[in-house]
């Protein structure tokens, strides 16, 4: 008895830290459930929202279209997003509807003439299978689709089934959208800029918080993530858009992407997309770096120009908003006369409000602006508790 005591507790000694005494168990998500999927299509006919990034987890990343109608589900029509079905359009860009040259299928472009499904896109359907990879922020628009596909699936009585996938930058900061005025399709939602859920779990927000309109709400199934719980780190397989082509840059997005509403340009054109920010003015800071024309970046803001910033590798970079860096942008750009926030509508609806441009332009302190979002912060942790399908242990049982 005391020698198998002995053994165990060598065994404990050597085991690694956090170790639990069950081996680690393989994340999957909802795309590679593909049993509990095709029980769920069985005998339906099925519109499916797709991209690039719509794979399985296995060594050759399947795409998950072929797996399905490799299993016999009756996929009719498929729906893409921004950045179109194999994810290579430029942001912005209006993408035409198509077929897709693998499978002869339709493909209905959500970003084109319309972002919401017609009746008549949805006509024969029985269900749509929602699979787009979301990065965890209001303005990504993959969240403004599933809002309108729910919505049009609602009114024509068509089954909704959410595919879930990790959220990447699993925080929740920013400033929460709280006016109509500001509503639009890169801020939908009385949501924080950096919301912290899955895409299944907004799902779920969406329905119980009333916001299709009308009394409106989806049959609704979320086929969940397996072995994942809030506050694990995920790195993409595949990038979502074209350029967010690392995990630095998901992590700076959030921050990067409000200079979309300035007269810096946010790194599209170059190597690293949304990893570095600057303006044509050697004033502006140490780092360079020249916009050129590429894929996914077709005419880049100061494309040719060379364009000087900060160092960002310099800055302790957080999940969430860098506050830091903008009111250091901020600052540079004011005591050289440079007008930093030349697009304030564009910029406004990006925040959700005008409250962070009118800090940013008065000068305001990286803790001032944080202090402000703490109210809305904390009551929409309240309310995320209660969407939440995956464990998260980082906020108390208030949400706070």
């Amino acid at each position: 008895m005391r020698k198998s005591l002995l053994v165990i507790l060598l065994l404990l000694l050597a085991a690694p830290d956090g170790w639990s005494g069950t081996p680690c168990k393989k994340l999957q998500v909802g795309a590679d459930r593909i049993d509990e999927i095709v029980r769920l299509t069985s005998g339906k006919r099925v519109g499916l929202v797709a991209n690039h990034a719509t794979r399985l987890t296995d060594e050759s990343g399947t795409f998950l279209p072929d797996t399905l109608l490799a299993r016999g589900v009756e996929v009719v029509r498929f729906f893409s997003p921004e950045h179109g079905f194999r994810g290579t359009a430029d942001a912005g860009a209006a993408v035409g509807s198509s077929v897709d040259g693998a499978t002869g299928l339709p493909v209905v472009s959500l970003y084109g003439k319309h972002r919401k499904p017609t009746a008549g896109d949805l006509a024969g359907l029985d269900v749509v299978l929602f699979d787009l990879q979301d990065v965890g922020v209001r303005f990504f628009t993959y969240i403004s689709t599933l809002y309108y596909v729910m919505q049009a699936c609602a009114e024509q009585g068509v089954a909704v089934v959410i595919l879930d996938r990790p959220n990447p930058h699993d925080a929740v900061d920013g400033p929460v959208m709280r006016e109509e005025g500001y509503r639009s399709f890169v801020s939908m939602f009385a949501i924080p800029a950096v919301h912290g859920l899955t895409m299944g779990e907004l799902g779920e927000m969406i329905n119980g918080e009333g916001w299709l309109g009308g009394g409106l709400r989806t049959e609704l199934t979320v086929v969940t993530l397996q072995n994942w719980a809030h506050g694990d780190p995920y790195s993409l397989p595949v990038p979502p858009s074209p350029n967010l082509r690392s995990d630095r840059a998901i992590l700076l997005y959030p921050t990067l992407c409000y200079i979309e509403g300035t007269c810096w340009s946010e790194g599209r054109g170059t190597e690293a997309p949304f990893e570095q920010t600057g303006y044509p003015d050697r004033r502006m800071g140490s780092h360079t770096f020249v916009p050129r024309s590429m894929s996914g970046a077709a005419n880049p803001k100061h494309k040719g120009k060379r364009c000087y910033g900060p160092d960002l590798e310099s800055y302790v970079v957080r999940p969430g908003i860098n506050v830091e860096i903008l009111v250091e942008i901020a600052r540079r750009s004011r005591e050289h006369g440079v007008r930093l926030i030349t697009r304030p509508r564009f910029f406004d609806l990006l925040a959700g409000g005008d409250g962070l441009r009118k800090q940013l332009e008065s000068g305001a302190t990286a803790q001032a602006i944080r202090v402000s979002w703490e109210a809305d912060l904390a009551e929409y942790r309240r309310m995320r508790s209660r969407y939440l399908l995956y464990p998260d242990d980082r906020y108390t049982a208030t949400g706070e």
